[in-house]
């Protein structure tokens, strides 16, 4: 089945995020690969729409953030994209308030993340902001640091205007708090299309290949049921998972219950609703560089255990 790659931009107001999508349209384009975008506008009214060429599919997202208050819309947007268009890739570009593990749980809907391959997180830094970052409030520099941790791929925008010596030690700070990430000095974020297409395959530090869940902080993992699970044992599963594991969500079959249940889980808190229809039994597990063998395999366990 052919997979759409998916890629989010995220980055604080300012950095540079729609600069670089339009460069990285452009490559597309040159490439010859079809391409669509999502917007996120805070606000009501679209800025950046305009600045998107003709040809491109694009989807807008109004009045909100995708990783907290419209989360439900951002799944209707992607699915008509992915259903309208044959797409090679989508874009993402989110708003400058987005936490990046609630944009990646909101784009991995259980029913169709099968045909979305997640390639990452690219975040664009500008160098002033981050220099004078002691200027602005608590919760604003968090989540700056946030968007630095979790990103597999940054662009130390604006690197012309600063000195040599500040763009270094502003390195070394933003390298402290991801050591995986490619880091790459730009103006105007200029970016390769090719150099984010391998940011999975490479550290910043040399040319080592790494398989993709060695190295990408978010991991999103899809798994199909093939059958029923007991109740007890999957409750059982979820205590004993890793912390690392933030998100869970889609559609699981209990051995008691005719209908799948909606299942909800966050930071070790589990939900539940009952479904009057059937449903694709996907799960789709979110989590910082999780063990995609040993998760399925259990899941399988259960499965096979329900099953005899």
């Amino acid at each position: 089945m052919k997979t759409t790659e998916v890629y989010i931009l995220g980055g604080f107001l300012g950095s540079g995020k729609t600069t670089l999508l339009r460069n990285i349209l452009k490559q597309e384009s040159e490439a010859g690969r079809k391409v669509a975008v999502l917007l996120n506008e805070l606000g009501s009214v679209s800025v950046d729409s305009g600045l998107i060429g003709d040809g491109v599919p694009l989807k807008e997202l109004f009045d909100g953030c995708i990783c907290c208050t419209i989360q439900d819309k951002l799944e209707v947007q992607l699915h008509e994209l992915l259903t309208e268009n044959e797409l090679d890739a989508v874009y993402i570009e989110t708003t400058g308030a987005a936490h990046p593990v609630e944009v990646l749980d909101g784009i991995m809907s259980p029913i169709f993340a099968k045909k979305l391959e997640y390639k990452g997180i690219i975040t664009v830094v500008d160098l002033l902001r981050w220099r004078d970052r002691e200027e602005l409030s608590p919760q604003l520099r968090q989540l700056l640091a946030e968007q630095i941790h979790h990103a597999d791929f940054i662009l130390l925008n604006k690197a012309d205007m600063v000195s040599e010596m500040e763009a270094a030690q502003l390195i070394y700070t933003i390298q402290a708090l991801n050591t995986d990430a490619v880091c790459l000095l730009t103006e105007y974020a200029a970016v390769s299309l090719a150099s984010l297409q391998q940011m999975q395959r490479k550290r910043h530090n040399g040319h080592q290949k790494l398989d993709v869940h060695d190295h990408l902080h978010l991991t999103a993992i899809v798994h199909t049921f093939e059958g029923a699970v007991a109740q007890t044992d999957f409750e059982e599963w979820l205590r004993a998972l890793p912390e690392t594991v933030y998100r869970m969500k889609g559609y699981i079959s209990f051995t008691h219950s005719q209908y799948p249940h909606l299942f909800q889980y966050s930071y070790g808190m589990p939900m539940y609703m009952n479904e009057m229809m059937k449903m694709p039994l996907n799960i789709v597990m979110i989590g910082e560089k999780l063990d995609k063998e040993m998760l399925i395999g259990q899941l399988k366990a259960l499965e096979a255990k329900a099953a005899r």
